[in-house]
């Protein structure tokens, strides 16, 4: 990423409908894909913040498609919360640029985007107990049901995003042509994913038989993609909107269930101390039903686990192809760090799959609650 001092912030801010005088900007956040900035402004004494964020071309390659969804699903939520007492803090709102449209774009061919700064709220990028499980679960599961009647359909701004058939194609060619030479080094890898090829398939295969309909999703329900009020705790904004397009709810609740539940890092090489934890699990099962329970079809729930089991395979097929490519998508800080990675997510769908009749027990008990 760039250093704050590679834009002219001041200038950029002047491209939107933001009025006062411009103060100071700088990096903010610990995202890793878009160059995300703090701007202040002093506006009649009062000293209002903003986050600009710059996107990232070479992940999302159609910016304005992804402008075009988010300006879709502000307008819709806003409209939901309108009149609600701090309805603002609950929904993230674009500033327009001067030009009326929901993004700037500058001479360098850079496309910036503002929104007005959320405060008295934070994100976490570890979950520290089974209480901001619930809270971020229940958040996801609303924001999903405020978008259930969002008419029309959104772009597709990453095609095959969570088609998992077509990452296992994609790591059948990296096995195949093994360009960096380092098939003989994960061969218990790609015996796992081959034997495990089934996965692929079965929530593809649910959608097909028509016995889940595709949603608007988030596509990354990480905890940190989730605003935390700083005085109750409550969750109140979902943030992070690139990825929001058509998709399935179990792709969604699959990820919580792989990015919350184990206590290990993602490249933890201690693999024992990967594990699906059940009150995670039961804490997220509580927190997604309470807010997407009424909207939720029958085999939606029934497959909850299974999402989990699936998204955390299909991680980790993403970093076998791309370990066995070298390296060429997801940035790497050590030697052979996407196949540790692809370790660890192996280890832990196991484990969600030897706990699967369990995990499915319990969702039928919360379900009925």
């Amino acid at each position: 990423m760039a250093d704050a001092k590679a834009y002219d912030l001041k200038a950029v801010g002047a491209s939107f409908c933001i009025y006062g005088d411009f103060l100071a900007g700088g990096r903010y956040g610990s995202g890793h894909i878009n160059d995300t900035f703090a701007i202040t402004y002093d506006q009649a004494g009062t000293k209002i913040r903003y986050i600009l964020q710059r996107i990232n071309h070479n992940i999302f390659k159609n910016p304005v498609a992804v402008m075009e969804n988010i300006q879709r699903v502000t307008a819709h939520l806003g409209a939901k919360m309108a009149g609600k007492p701090e309805g603002s803090r609950h929904i993230l709102t674009l500033v327009p640029a001067r030009d009326g449209r929901p993004y700037f774009q500058d001479a360098a061919g850079n496309t910036w985007r503002c929104y007005l700064f959320i405060e008295k709220a934070t994100t976490y990028d570890i979950i520290t107990g089974v209480e901001q499980a619930r809270k971020a679960a229940g958040s996801f599961g609303a924001f999903q049901g405020l978008l259930v009647d969002l008419p029309g359909r959104l772009h597709e701004t990453i095609p095959n995003f969570h088609n998992t058939e077509s990452r296992f194609e994609a790591l059948e060619k990296a096995i195949a042509a093994d360009a960096a030479g380092r098939a003989k080094l994960c061969q218990p890898e790609i015996e796992f994913a081959l034997k495990h090829k089934h996965l692929a398939s079965a929530l593809l295969d649910l959608q097909r038989k028509g016995l889940v309909p595709e949603r608007v999703t988030h596509n990354d329900t990480k905890l940190n993609n989730v605003m935390l009020d700083d005085a109750t705790g409550e969750g109140i904004c979902v943030i992070d909107l690139d990825t929001v397009m058509p998709g399935l709810a179990l792709h969604d609740f699959g990820d919580m269930i792989r990015t919350a539940t184990s206590p290990a890092a993602e490249d933890e090489q201690d693999l024992s101390k990967v594990t699906m934890r059940m009150p995670y699990f039961e804490a997220l099962v509580q927190g997604y039903l309470s807010t997407a329970g009424s909207f939720l079809n029958q085999t939606e729930k029934d497959n909850l686990a299974l999402g989990g089991q699936i998204l955390t395979f299909e991680c980790g097929i993403r970093f076998l192809a791309d370990f066995l490519a070298g390296d060429v998508y997801f940035k790497v800080h050590k030697e052979n760090h996407n196949l540790h990675r692809c370790r660890t997510q192996f280890k832990l769908a196991a484990d969600i799959g030897a706990k699967l009749d369990a995990m499915n027990a319990l969702v039928k008990t919360l379900d009925k609650k």
